[in-house]
């Protein structure tokens, strides 16, 4: 498998990152173990989570994804192996990005993961109530002690990640090297609009999240009434509009003429756009397969046309 670089990072990671918000949520911890098995065996090698994950589910506090993940490295011995991704500011017991709360929340992660370092260590959203020079600093704090080997920032807006990275010039702090944006083919002018235009002038690595819509992408559901009573009901329904179902159509004649599926195809155009690496999730070894499978995908130039018409915002 062709490995790609992660911005300037240094480290080289598979075409897909596996989302570990399933892990011990909606995959328990035997079945969390037996897709990442299936995941790095297939040669895929990066793991993105958060410590919030999944403080929103039902019986959970947080904490739960990245416990699930340590356990796994301790019992399979293989951390030289593993991009290991994670995530502060989010979580309630550990919200924002001042400097003691990123040292708390890294030594934190660091003990559920069971690991001594972070490879990539993520701003999961902006606080602006904090002066990003403090915010960069108590990174910098982590990547000097080899906590962290690299920094990335989520959901961040095109002028604020401009402004962080002038900081960290003027500074000499590292740098946000990775950006993690929604984005898919659904979702493109939140990404392409302008911080396409980051990534590129700064060379940043992209991961995108919502690489699937929510599952809209993956055409499961032909209608707004295959929706009706499912926990995705809430998230998907405005998708249905006339721009979505032209998007379906498209996405299924591709997938038709490819002989494949529209998760892959979703996934693939995805893969082919500059610097980009989709995350995504799978809670069942077949949903695993069908996503890896995006990876040897090659979609033909008119295919990549039909899915750019018909992804197009309506005027």
């Amino acid at each position: 498998m062709q490995m790609r670089e992660l911005g300037r990072t240094g480290l080289q990671i598979a075409p897909l990152v596996f989302g570990g918000n399933v892990f011990g949520w909606t995959a328990d911890e035997a079945r969390s173990f037996a897709l990442l098995d299936r995941f790095f065996e297939r040669g895929f090698n990066a793991i993105d989570t958060a410590d919030v994950y999944s403080a929103w589910a039902p019986g959970l506090s947080g904490g739960e994804s990245e416990a699930v993940i340590g356990s796994w490295l301790a019992r399979r011995g293989r951390r030289d192996d593993v991009v290991l991704m994670t995530k502060v500011a989010m979580w309630e017991p550990r919200k924002g990005l001042s400097a003691a709360n990123i040292q708390a929340a890294a030594e934190d992660s660091l003990r559920r993961l069971r690991t001594d370092h972070i490879d990539v260590y993520f701003a999961h959203a902006d606080d602006d109530s904090v002066p990003l020079d403090e915010t960069l600093t108590a990174l910098s704090k982590l990547v000097e002690a080899g906590k962290v080997r690299a920094i990335g920032a989520s959901n961040y807006g095109a002028a604020r990640l401009r402004e962080a990275l002038a900081v960290s010039a003027r500074l000499g702090l590292p740098r946000y090297e990775v950006m993690q944006p929604g984005y898919s083919l659904y979702d493109r002018a939140g990404y392409e609009s302008e911080l396409a235009g980051v990534a590129s002038e700064h060379g940043l690595g992209v991961l995108s999240y919502s690489s699937l819509a929510s599952g809209f992408l993956t055409g499961k559901y032909r209608s707004i009434d295959d929706l009706r009573g499912t926990a995705r009901e809430g998230f998907l329904k405005g998708h249905f509009d006339a721009r979505g179902m032209r998007l379906l159509d498209a996405l299924r004649a591709v997938a038709a003429d490819v002989s494949t599926t529209p998760a892959q195809v979703a996934l693939a155009w995805l893969m082919g756009r500059p610097r980009v690496t989709p995350i995504a999730s799978a809670t069942s070894l077949e949903q695993l397969d069908e996503l890896m499978g995006a990876s040897t995908l090659d979609l033909p130039a008119s295919a990549l046309e039909a899915l750019d018409r018909a992804s197009a915002q309506d005027a």
